[in-house]
C-alpha cells in the first residue's frame, strides 16, 4: 500500500508537469504573454516634470490612469528651462522619471549633458529625423507654432500686428505684455528666433530688435497664469505665445484670446519628451511614453486639446477641422545653432536689454 501510494503521487506530479508544459506555444509566445501580464499588472509610481498646461496634464494623466489604475502619477509643473535646471541639479540622485514638455533646444542641451536615457520606442519610424534625437534620448511629441496672441475683446486677426516687425511700431507701445522670458522655454525660443532671423553670426542686429520690443512692452508676467490675467484685464492687448495654449484658453476656458499667424512665418517649436537617466521608475516611464504617442491618443488630444502631432502616420482626414485648415509656415531656423547660442543670447538680453528699452 505504501509503495502504491508513492507511485500514485508520482503519477499525479508527472501529469501536472506535463499539463503545464504541454501547450502549443513556443518560447517566444510564452515571453510575449509574460510581457502582457507584466504590463496589465503595472503598478508603482511615476514622477513627471512637465511644462504642460494644467488642463492638458489633468486630461492625459486621467486617460493614462484609466489604462493603468495601479500606477500613482505625481507631476510637478514648471517652465521648460526650470525643468532643465532641476534635472541637471538632481543628476546624482534623479527625482523625476519622465520629462514631459521641453523645447528642442532644452532637450538637445540635456542630451549633451547626459541627463536623458536612450530609448527606442515602438513608434520610432513614425517620427521624422528632425523631430527626434538620433540616439533616442528625446522625441518630439507635438509641434508648437509660436504666434502673436491678442485680446479678442479689443482686437481682431485683421486689426492686430500682422508680423513680427509690426510689434515695434509706435501704435503698440505699452500694449504688449510678455511672459517672463528666462524661465519659459516658449519665450526663450521666440526671443532667440528673433535674434536668429536678424543674423545669427552677428547678434547685435537681433539685440537691437529686442530693444525695440522691450520699449513697447508694458510688463513681464511671472508665469502663464499671470500673463492670461493681465491680458483679460487689458493691461496689455498683445503678447507672444504658442498656438496650442492660446486655443486651449480660448476654447476650453472661454478666455478672450485669439491669434495672428505671422505673415513671414513662425518658429515651429518641437515640443519633446524624454526619460530621465537613472529614473527610479523606468518601466512606468516607458509605459507613459508609449501611451502618449498612441495614434488614438494623439487624435483625441488634437480634437480636444488642439495638439499638432509629430507622428507622420496619422491620416489628415482623421484629424479635426481646425487642424486640416491650418497652414503652417515655418521660419527657416538651424535648431542646432539655436541650442548652442540660446543661453548666451538670453543672458545678454536679461543683463543688457530687459527693462532698458524705454
Amino acid at each position: 500500500m505504501k509503495k502504491k501510494g508513492i507511485f500514485s503521487m508520482l503519477l499525479v506530479l508527472f501529469l501536472l508537469v506535463a499539463a503545464a508544459c504541454g501547450n502549443d506555444k513556443g518560447e517566444g509566445d510564452t515571453k510575449k504573454d509574460d510581457d502582457v501580464v507584466k504590463e496589465e499588472g503595472a503598478s508603482g509610481k511615476l514622477v513627471i516634470y512637465t511644462g504642460r498646461d494644467e488642463s492638458v496634464v489633468e486630461k492625459v494623466v486621467g486617460m493614462f490612469n484609466e489604462k493603468y489604475p495601479d500606477i500613482q502619477v505625481d507631476n510637478l509643473t514648471m517652465g521648460a528651462q526650470q525643468i532643465l535646471e532641476r534635472v541637471r541639479g538632481e543628476k546624482a540622485n534623479p527625482q523625476a522619471d519622465f520629462w514631459w514638455g521641453g523645447t528642442q533646444s532644452a532637450m538637445m542641451v540635456a542630451a549633451d549633458e547626459d541627463l536623458l536615457m536612450p530609448f527606442k520606442p515602438s513608434f520610432d519610424e513614425a517620427i521624422a529625423a528632425d523631430y527626434k534625437d538620433a540616439e533616442g534620448r528625446w522625441y518630439g511629441e507635438m509641434l508648437l507654432p509660436e504666434v502673436i496672441m491678442i485680446n479678442s475683446d479689443v482686437l481682431t486677426p485683421e486689426t492686430g500686428p500682422q508680423d513680427w516687425d509690426d510689434l515695434l511700431k509706435p501704435e503698440w507701445k505699452d500694449k504688449i505684455v510678455i511672459r517672463g522670458v528666462l524661465a519659459s522655454g516658449t519665450m526663450r525660443t521666440i526671443y532667440s528666433s528673433m535674434i536668429y532671423r536678424q543674423g545669427a553670426d552677428d547678434p547685435e542686429k537681433g539685440y537691437e530688435w529686442l530693444k525695440g520690443l522691450d520699449a513697447n512692452t508694458k510688463d513681464y508676467a511671472q508665469d502663464p497664469t499671470n500673463l492670461y490675467l493681465k491680458l483679460v484685464r487689458q493691461e496689455g492687448t498683445v503678447s507672444l505665445w504658442n498656438l496650442q495654449d492660446i486655443l486651449l484658453q480660448s476654447k476650453l476656458n472661454n478666455q478672450p484670446f485669439d491669434y495672428i499667424y505671422p505673415k513671414s512665418g513662425a518658429p515651429i517649436l518641437v515640443d519633446a519628451v524624454g526619460i530621465v537617466k537613472d529614473a527610479k521608475n523606468e518601466a512606468n516611464a516607458k509605459l507613459f511614453y508609449e501611451f502618449l504617442f498612441d495614434p488614438e491618443v494623439r487624435a483625441e488630444l488634437a480634437e480636444e486639446l488642439y495638439q499638432i502631432p509629430t507622428r507622420s502616420d496619422i491620416a489628415k482626414e482623421d484629424m479635426p477641422d481646425w487642424y486640416q485648415d491650418l497652414d503652417l509656415k515655418a521660419l527657416d531656423i538651424d535648431w542646432e545653432v539655436m541650442a548652442d547660442k540660446e543661453a548666451e543670447w538670453m543672458e545678454h538680453w536679461d543683463s543688457n536689454i530687459k527693462g532698458k528699452g524705454k
